[in-house]
């Protein structure tokens, strides 16, 4: 089915849907006991030996296809002495199969343009695991190989010793990574919310001890019991000739072997329980106050049409009071800082109903008092026909949205969809029967049906309450007696119907009289036409099909909060979030939301250090109100101090015991030493935010968008010049506009010179963090531009080779390099990662090495080819892309560089030679000026 978003809770991720689906062709009247269909357009088959395989193609991205195979196989089946082991097989897939020694396998793949981790990865979880590849299609060598590989990982691992041995280390790493109060809290509640089952004790991650010390043969015995053709399937999904794809699926898998003895899969169970049972958690370095209520229930089968029905009728339940739980955020002293209901799969075998809320640290009985509160309201008054009418409508939107992107979705979703139906037995039926489907049966859904649900779903049997907090001293936690207390008070309560208040009034009731398009300019060659409007403002449009249901915008002009001085800073670059706290003209944010409710539209007016405008998007079918509220945000934002004081409350809620964080520590000294202390990168703090005038905040927004003739807006998507004209004549050429003369200044935060070293001591866990910043003036231009970029992504693979794959130092290694020409022409080079504290030093003297073999001798030509490749490969996509577009016409007109320059980047791919990459990293790689920060545990 159409992906419907995950939530996550205490760490664990609750996928909302799962349906069984047997039926094969769509019925053209949808009766209650049919059983869902399979999409026309997905071919399913088996192989003898029992292995499934999907095929479907899809043209987004085009040239590419994502090949995966999916094992119904995780940790839950691992023995006692292999508690990891599943995850230790998949990371085994990438050090040597049959077919491709040690690391041949990752080169290979980088040669032909794909890069590790986003086109080349795998997950492993409870009850499976999934490798998946994306590759280019315009190679035939290119998609057989990838299925070769997907056949070496379904049953030719070579598992050699010293490979297990040297991956037993990024395991361990990926372990540290992960460790830190809100995984040992998990460690203390899963075996509560899992009572009785063997998901409290088979978390993918695994034991330490047992990756550290298991046998190699434990090891294989994993890979051999349970990775064979019965629990596989092959999924393709991409620009292909499907019957290509098929012939070489069974030439590849057809000769898999059954095991002699195959061990069962079965399921496991998470037993009920009649008490309440609590998982109350803290920790010294929690920064973060939860409350939540798990009831847990049987998994509903969801394999007919009246089942997707239900769903229908599940999501408008949580849809609504989710809307009402989040209108209490807006109030002065707000009840928790957000609040959810949630209703999902918690694991294979059960579901969940969940209410929760993130609280201050002494707010858990009453964000708890509230949650039931509201559950209650609903069971005694339900939802109004007003809430039901809108959510509905809203519902229909984007099942409409859905169906228009039918062929504008990427392949990895299509990909990811079928993935679920072979694990979970997720129902597929293609987006036109499930937008028939929705069409058909959401007007008959009734109040009753959907306010049924409360009583249905709260219980007091397989009730589990939640608690995360900070462990303090002074900060009393509510026992289990406090918390059941709640529910006896809000039981005797009595309360009030909850009052829908909807306004008629047009968002803009009288509209401005229309200004003028004074010149028209077009460049052929990009697709663009540029405006000047009767008030100075500039628009620039590109139209596009590269997806049937968008169009993003952009504008920016000159200014920003470098305009305030040292003392109005923190009211200035926090105003444009108070503002949308604030809502529009008459409309409060509430109400705002109600207002647009059926539509698919944002705008978001922000304020940063150089610039201020507007970003957004719309469907073609909302433009109008798109322009509208750009329009009500310049000229008509919504003074209100009480969404001022809801929007403080909860932002002092949120940091209130961030200095307890190692994470948060290290990232501070990161930016204060950066800035050399400047006092605009001072870390976030209960007193920093006292510095935050809502009326100086306020006039400095208004102060902004008072002068509009030197802005410029973009547009990118699906429009036609001629329906945009008269929206662009009277929302944007009719924006104030006074002549007034301005541009940014220099905030003058500088990056410090020299060579500094500082060393941190937090936290808890035996784990360090290391930052490494290289710094320095710059010639900013487009070819300095590509080298730096260039030798960013040569160093990243370099690093991971040896800080990962040889040393097993680190799970992995971050690269992040960026220029800038204003306010000043400079570089960062920024290299980051985890390790073990007593390795520390050999990480970053081996970093080093890394550089001055760079710098020396020049990457080999292997490397420079891998980079030309992705290069490559990433232009191809991106054309194709209306965000890609937006932002190169953003720093186009921005910078004052001919945009027609999109077209040049292949040309400056051909000139990359392994000179260019070792000059930039001589001249960028400057061990005389760089930052060395690193975070070690308390001593």
């Amino acid at each position: 089915m159409q992906r419907v978003k995950q939530w996550v809770i205490s760490g664990l991720l609750l996928g909302l849907l799962s349906f069984p689906c047997y039926s094969e062709t769509a019925p053209t009247v949808f009766e209650p006991n049919t059983l869902l269909p399979v999409a026309s357009d997905v071919q399913i088959g088996h192989l003898k030996n029992g292995l499934t395989y999907y095929i479907k193609t899809n043209t987004k991205p085009e040239k590419r296809a994502q090949l995966w195979l999916a094992v119904n196989a995780g940790s839950i089946l691992e023995d006692e002495d292999q508690r990891g082991l599943a995850h230790f097989v998949e990371h085994m897939a990438f050090n040597g199969t049959q077919n491709f020694e040690k690391q041949e396998l990752i080169n290979y793949l980088e040669s032909i343009g794909m890069k590790f981790g986003p086109e080349i990865n795998a997950y492993t979880g409870f009850d499976q695991t999934v490798y998946m590849l994306q590759v280019p299609t315009d190679s035939a060598e290119a998609v057989q190989k990838a299925m070769q590989i997907l056949e070496d990982w379904a049953h030719q691992l070579s598992f050699e010793d010293e490979e297990i041995d040297k991956e037993r280390g990024v395991i361990i790493e990926e372990w540290r990574l992960g460790r830190g109060a809100n995984s040992r809290m998990q460690d203390k509640q899963l075996p509560i919310l899992f009572k009785n089952s063997k998901y409290a004790e088979r978390l993918p991650i695994g034991q330490k001890e047992i990756v550290e010390s298991c046998k190699y043969e434990t090891l294989k015995r994993f890979y051999h019991d349970w990775y064979r053709p019965d629990l596989m399937a092959v999924v393709a999904v991409g620009d292909f000739d499907p019957a290509w794809i098929e012939n070489l699926i069974q030439e590849h898998f057809s000769n898999l072997k059954m095991p002699d003895t195959v061990r069962p899969r079965e399921e496991a169970v998470v037993p009920d329980h009649n008490e309440t049972l609590f998982a109350i958690a803290t920790d010294p370095e929690a920064v973060r106050t939860q409350v939540s209520v798990y009831y847990k229930n049987d998994v509903e089968p969801e394999s007919t049409v009246n089942d997707y029905r239900r769903m229908l009728i599940r999501r408008l339940y949580n849809r609504m009071l989710n809307f009402r739980l989040a209108e209490l955020t807006q109030q002065a002293d707000p009840p928790y800082l957000y609040g959810y209901s949630g209703k999902g799969r918690f694991v294979r075998t059960k579901d969940v109903y969940l209410l929760g809320a993130g609280v201050r640290e002494d707010g858990i009985l009453r964000g708890l008092e509230t949650l039931l509160t509201e559950a209650k309201r609903v069971k005694e008054f339900g939802f109004t026909q007003t809430e039901l009418d809108r959510h509905k409508e809203d519902m229909m939107r984007y099942m409409e949205k859905a169906l228009k992107e039918k062929d504008k979705t990427e392949s990895d979703s299509y990909a990811d969809e079928c993935v679920r139906h072979y694990m979970d037995s997720e129902p597929m039926p293609g987006i036109e029967t499930e937008h028939a489907l929705t069409s058909q049966l959401l007007s008959g859904i009734t109040l009753e049906e959907v306010n049924n649900l409360a009583s249905e779903w709260i219980k007091d049997s397989n009730r589990v309450i939640t608690i995360n907090a900070p462990e303090k001293e002074d900060l009393p936690i509510p026992s289990e007696a406090d918390l059941l207390s709640v529910f006896s008070k809000v039981e005797n309560t009595e309360i009030a119907a909850y009052d829908d208040a909807v306004s008629d009034e047009p968002l803009v009731p009288n509209p401005p009289e229309p200004g003028r398009i004074v010149k028209e300019e077009t460049i052929d060659t990009l697709g663009v036409t540029q405006w000047t409007l009767s008030n100075g403002i500039r628009v620039i449009l590109k139209p596009t099909d590269f997806k049937n249901d968008e169009i993003l915008f952009d504008a920016f002009s000159t200014g920003g909060h470098s305009l305030a001085s040292d003392e109005n800073y923190m009211s200035a670059s926090t105003c444009d979030y108070l503002v949308q706290q604030g809502g529009v003209a008459q409309f409060d944010q509430i109400a705002l939301a109600k207002k647009l409710s059926g539509q698919i539209v944002q705008v978001n007016p922000y304020i940063g250090t150089l610039t201020e405008g507007f970003s957004g998007s719309a469907s073609p079918e909302d433009l109008k109100t798109l322009f509208e509220l750009t329009y009500l945000y310049a000229t008509s934002p919504r003074r209100d101090t009480t969404a001022y004081r809801s929007y403080m409350t909860r932002l002092k809620g949120y940091i209130q015991n961030r200095n307890v964080s190692p994470e948060a520590a290290f990232s501070d000294t990161i930016q204060v030493t950066l800035s050399g202390y400047h006092p605009r990168s001072r870390p976030l703090t209960l007193s920093l935010l006292d510095e935050i005038d809502y009326e100086t905040g306020y006039a400095f927004y208004k102060n902004r968008f008072e002068d509009m003739d030197d802005f410029t807006f973009i547009f990118v998507g699906n429009f036609e010049i001629g329906t945009i004209k008269p929206l662009v004549e009277t929302y944007l050429a009719t924006l104030p506009a006074t002549d007034r003369e301005e541009t940014w200044l220099d905030p003058e935060v500088y990056t410090p010179k020299g060579v500094i070293h500082k060393v941190l001591y937090r936290g808890m866990e035996d784990k360090s963090q290391v930052r490494m910043v290289f710094s320095g003036d710059y010639d900013w231009n487009r070819e300095n531009n590509y080298a730096l970029a260039s030798m960013e992504s040569v160093l990243e693979i370099k690093l991971r080779e040896t800080l990962r794959e040889d040393l097993s130092g680190t799970y992995g290694v971050g690269i992040y390099a960026s220029s800038s020409l204003y306010p000043h022409q400079e570089y960062e080079i920024h290299i980051s990662f985890g390790c073990a504290p007593d390795r520390v030093d050999e990480m970053i003297q081996t970093v080093f090495q890394q550089i001055d073999s760079l710098q020396t001798f020049g990457p080999e030509q292997s490397y420079i080819q891998k980079i030309r490749e992705t290069q490559e490969r990433s232009y191809e996509v991106q054309m194709q892309e209306n965000q890609y577009w937006l932002d190169h016409l953003h720093d186009a007109y921005f910078i004052s560089y001919d945009p027609a320059m999109i077209y040049e980047y292949p040309k400056l791919i051909s000139t990359l030679t392994a000179s260019m990459v070792q000059d930039a990293a001589r001249k960028y790689l400057n061990k005389d000026n760089y930052v060395e920060i690193v975070l070690y545990p308390e001593k």
